[in-house]
């Protein structure tokens, strides 16, 4: 029964029947719906375990189809984690059961879609746009109800703009949002109208950006979307930071934070907290720089951005010569060094020059 309020995000209506249902006995659907629920609602922890449980009542049934669904579920949250390899895991056991028994080709597109997330996120954007053009094929000729066409849209869309093709990107939101609206897709709304709004922040028009993240804010709001809310409020943020006005962005920053904080999304809390620890750096505030710094390091380790932590160890550096702590910077310089080129980070050069220049000054 819980599973009617699923397509139209009432994610709390769809928890409480969920939890009625387990008070009578473990129930793999109704702990397949809790864990959707707790999923929207940004209570990732929770929704692991409601899955897992849920995984081992599938697999004990011998539900291929119900586990090649869950385990899809399960790569999402590690997805919204920010542990995209992890992620990538689960996506690709699901993928074969979902061809092997053939019940859905419309499932098989979930897949291949969330198979193109993480690959985006992983910046191999050629091999993300594979994925979802066969996603957008299948959701095409199965006659989709225009939910996913449209999330695939926008994901094409997405991958367009990291690549610097900012037209085509608005093309594919812009042909996605009037479908979202249409089907009643509250979520995919909001999230269509940030990506746009972030289409705009780059295109430099700030004013046209805000105007869709504040679009996006109030339906995130409402829809219950906690972890997207805390990425319009940062990127609300990032666009007054731009115009120059600091403290208005700072206040943006510092709602974010507490929200990736709870919903446990590592990879946005740390570029918050980037962004907050760059303003207390304009701002001569080095102490609480070095605090936010400091848990950005914590954060890119804990999930192996290697990247992340070479550019989050090269501000620290930079940082700490400012504090006068020649010799820490240089350690961070090298670190940062070793990262960059590991990781073909584009500022590597850079990394290197600053190193050169620092080494003389090291106090024995």
């Amino acid at each position: 029964m819980a599973g009617i309020w699923l397509p139209r995000g009432r994610s709390a209506d769809a928890a409480a029947v969920a939890n009625a249902t387990l008070t009578l006995a473990p129930d793999a659907n109704a702990l397949h719906e809790l864990g959707w629920a707790q999923s929207a609602t940004g209570q990732s922890r929770q929704a692991l375990a409601s899955y897992e449980w849920a995984l081992t009542l599938y697999r004990e049934a011998g539900d291929r189809a119900k586990e090649a669904s869950i385990l899809s579920s399960i790569g999402l949250v590690h997805h919204n984690l920010g542990d995209w390899r992890r992620a990538l895991a689960y996506y690709e056991q699901a993928l074969p059961i979902r061809r092997e028994v053939g019940a859905s080709r419309l499932g098989e597109a979930v897949t291949l879609n969330n198979i193109g997330l993480v690959h985006s996120n992983l910046g191999d954007w050629e091999q993300a746009l594979t994925y979802y053009e066969q996603a957008l094929q299948i959701e095409r000729e199965e006659g989709a109800d225009g939910v996913e066409e449209a999330a695939t849209l926008n994901n094409i869309g997405s991958v367009y703009d990291k690549r610097g093709d900012p037209a085509l990107a608005l093309a594919y939101h812009e042909e996605a949002l009037p479908i979202r609206r249409e089907v009643g897709d509250r979520p995919g709304e909001a999230t269509t109208l940030h990506n746009i709004g972030s289409v705009h922040d780059k295109l430099g028009d700030r004013a046209l950006a805000l105007a869709y993240y504040e679009q996006a804010l109030p339906i995130r709001r409402e829809v219950g979307d906690r972890a997207g809310e805390a990425t319009t409020l940062n990127n609300i943020g990032t666009v007054y930071d731009k115009l120059g006005d600091r403290a208005l962005a700072l206040a943006y920053y510092e709602q974010a934070l507490p929200i990736m904080r709870e919903v446990g999304d590592r990879a946005a809390r740390a570029i918050t907290l980037s962004n907050i620890a760059a303003i207390h750096f304009e701002q001569q505030d080095f102490a609480a720089a070095k605090g936010s710094l400091d848990e950005v390091l914590v954060v890119v380790r804990g999930v192996g951005d290697r990247k992340a932590e070479a550019t989050a160890s090269a501000n620290m550096a930079v940082l700490l010569l400012e504090m006068a702590r020649v010799n820490d910077a240089i350690e961070f310089q090298r670190r940062a060094v070793a990262l960059a080129e590991l990781t073909s980070h584009p500022a590597l050069d850079q990394m290197r020059a600053l190193l050169v220049q620092l080494q003389p000054t090291q106090k024995g």
